[in-house]
């Protein structure tokens, strides 16, 4: 018995140890180094960064150097407005673009939940069909599209609907476009899921007490799938914040959203220390959202049990 207990002991470890070990080594060791760097100062050299400390030193080096630590990286980004522009451009981008891709999610995903089960796979397998593409191929496709010499304007010119092209390339209008194309799969999924889980005996209920389909649905369907859309609307924002191809390839010269800040410091700038500084904050930012709905969903299956 005791024999048993210890194997299976052992197979809970390995099934925790996997997912842990990934994350410790993909996660946990990068945010280390770039933590590092950011805590480093700028130096004309390759890497472009004189670290304070070295992974080499040993421990009682290592409490000396602690204290002398530089946080100049980090005082930057409070006196560059740039930085503070761009995060608050990149969050309002990203709020946009997630409102835009829920509001034209959810009729999609509730046609696909309320279709017949024998063409639900074929719906969901072409709302999926764009990842079956390259991201970057998609991206340059919308600058075909929007251009003023593109298809949209063409199209549109050519039944007399507009005079002059929209103007619609190289704005955050083009941007929320591109993000809302992209990230469409990832809203519609965990509707789609939140959706098809439900009691149509509901429904029903609501309609045999004279409920008309509207008041059904906003009684009903829409608070029951609130976790979907919480769902779908973190798993859009958060990539949506950090995003840097489709600003570079559909936004403007003057475009500020902070995966380009970033970039342009890591290899243009060559600071190093600065965008490292820049990508923590962003994380930070990032994260915070997360462990809210984290605590929301603990309290919920708290009070349900």
């Amino acid at each position: 018995m005791d024999s048993r207990w210890t194997a299976r002991a052992h197979r809970d470890w390995l099934v925790l140890a996997i997912p842990y070990g990934w994350l410790l080594i993909f996660f946990l060791a990068p945010f280390a180094l770039v933590l590092k760097i950011s805590l480093s100062q700028s130096a004309l050299r390759q890497p472009p960064y004189e670290p304070v400390f070295s992974w080499s030193d040993s421990f009682q080096s290592l409490r000396g150097k602690l204290s002398t630590l530089s946080l100049d990286s980090f005082g930057g980004l409070l006196s560059d407005s740039l930085y503070l522009e761009s995060y608050i451009s990149s969050v309002l981008v990203a709020a946009v673009s997630t409102i835009v891709t829920l509001l034209v999610a959810y009729p999609f995903a509730l046609a696909i939940a309320r279709s017949s089960p024998k063409i639900r796979p074929i719906l969901l397998g072409l709302a999926i069909a764009p990842f079956w593409t390259s991201f970057l191929i998609r991206v340059y496709a919308w600058i075909a599209i929007l251009k003023d010499e593109g298809l949209l304007n063409h199209f549109l010119l050519s039944i007399g609907v507009i005079d002059a092209p929209l103007g619609i390339f190289a704005t955050n209008t083009a941007i929320v476009i591109g993000i809302v194309y992209s990230y469409l799969p990832f809203m519609l999924l965990p509707l789609y899921a939140a959706i098809e889980g439900q009691d149509p005996a509901l429904l029903e209920a609501a309609a045999d007490l004279g409920a008309s389909p509207w008041r059904a649905f906003s009684r009903i369907t829409l608070p029951l799938s609130a976790r979907g859309i919480v769902a779908g609307s973190l798993l859009v924002f958060i990539p949506a914040v950090g995003e840097f191809v489709i600003p570079d390839l559909l936004g403007g010269s003057d475009t500020l959203m902070i995966g380009r800040t970033l970039w342009n410091d890591f290899f243009l700038n060559r600071d190093w220390p600065t965008a490292s500084a820049a990508a923590i904050v962003l994380l930070i930012l990032l994260v915070g959202p997360l462990l809210v709905y984290e605590r929301v969903q603990l309290r919920e299956e708290r009070q349900r049990a």
